[in-house]
């Protein structure tokens, strides 16, 4: 009778043991993929600089926008006649109208785009740094002041397809952002705030313009004529950490028609004899007195490259674009008979 009590508790046993070891198959343990629940502890969280993610330069202290700087549109008039002789009569002038060109008359027409380097001689009255009574006298404020006030729409591209809003080309123009402190009116070494100053745009830095027109032979007057349709202010791009110019980036284009009778208003800076700047901007760019260099055009470019992306030596660039000037010259001249 006591082997049989025995022989049943050890096969009771026997059996406790393989129903855990099979429970202890059925569900494995994972230790080594266990994950540690994430610490809501934000000083430990780090940046890409090993520095913790609510980190603040600042120490916490208020920092304020000053925005007072961001564009000069403020035109002080003057109170009395600061001229000898009257000139109130420049308000009142309107532009010529275009002669009108049917497409049937259109014998010949390429377009053309040029650039104007703002630092050559010739073009040195782009860059009058005066203020008159309808402001800045500088042909790129003039520009801008057009844009910003709604006279004129900017455009992205020289198709002038994509219109671009107001807000966008001051945030182009504007200056660099510089933060300074503010000192405590009792302890001078003590900081109360920092204030957030950007500087205005300045104008000087455009030092490069671009023309796009055409040139189109009308046979019922049997002359040639150059139309300008857009104009673009330029970005000079530099090496970082150098002064050497990497390329030029445009800022935005402008619709020329739609500028004229705006540039009718301002007359051009004559370094002679200011008694005959009775020329306008309007007039300087219809008769063409200024100093430019092509750079790109439609005449045998099924590409649409500028000049620059086939030939990379400058020189024989300029000599491409002097190329492409005798050709609309030449056609021209080979429709007469002498």
């Amino acid at each position: 009778m006591k082997s049989i009590v025995l022989k049943s508790g050890f096969c009771f046993l026997l059996a406790v043991v393989l129903v855990k070891e099979s429970d202890a198959q059925r569900r494995p343990t994972r230790r080594g993929n266990t994950q540690q629940p994430a610490t809501n502890n934000p000083t430990q969280q780090t940046n890409n600089n090993n520095r913790p993610a609510n980190y603040d330069p600042y120490g916490g202290l208020p920092i304020t926008v000053d925005s007072s700087g961001i564009a000069d549109t403020i035109i002080r008039k003057s109170l009395r006649n600061d001229n000898a002789y009257d000139k109130s009569s420049i308000n009142a002038r309107t532009p010529l109208v275009y002669e009108h060109l049917r497409a049937d008359d259109a014998l010949f027409a390429e377009k053309v785009w040029r650039e104007l380097d703002l630092r050559e001689k010739m073009n040195q009255p782009f860059r009058y740094e005066a203020r008159d009574d309808n402001g800045s006298q500088m042909f790129v404020d003039i520009l801008l002041k057009a844009v910003k006030t709604g006279q004129v729409t900017a455009f992205q591209d020289d198709r002038f397809s994509i219109p671009m809003p107001v807000n966008e080309v001051e945030l182009l123009t504007s200056g660099t952002a510089d933060t300074t402190p503010v000192y405590s009116l009792t302890d001078m070494t003590k900081i109360e705030s920092y204030k957030v100053t950007r500087a205005t745009f300045d104008a000087k830095s455009v030092t490069k313009l671009r023309l796009k027109e055409e040139w189109v032979f009308d046979r019922e007057s049997s002359r040639m004529f150059c139309r300008i349709l857009g104009i673009g202010v330029l970005k000079t791009e530099y090496i970082p950490n150098t002064n050497k110019e990497r390329g030029t980036s445009t800022l935005f284009w402008v619709y020329y028609p739609d500028m004229r009778p705006i540039l009718t208003k301002y007359e051009v800076y004559n370094p002679k004899n200011m008694g005959q700047s009775r020329l306008t901007w309007e007039e300087l760019f219809e008769s063409r007195m200024f100093s430019s260099y092509i750079t790109k055009s439609t005449i045998d470019n099924a590409a649409n490259r500028n000049i620059r992306q086939y030939i990379k030596d400058p020189i024989l660039a300029l000599l491409e674009g002097d190329n492409v000037k005798d050709k609309i010259f030449n056609y021209e001249q080979d429709l007469w008979s002498y």
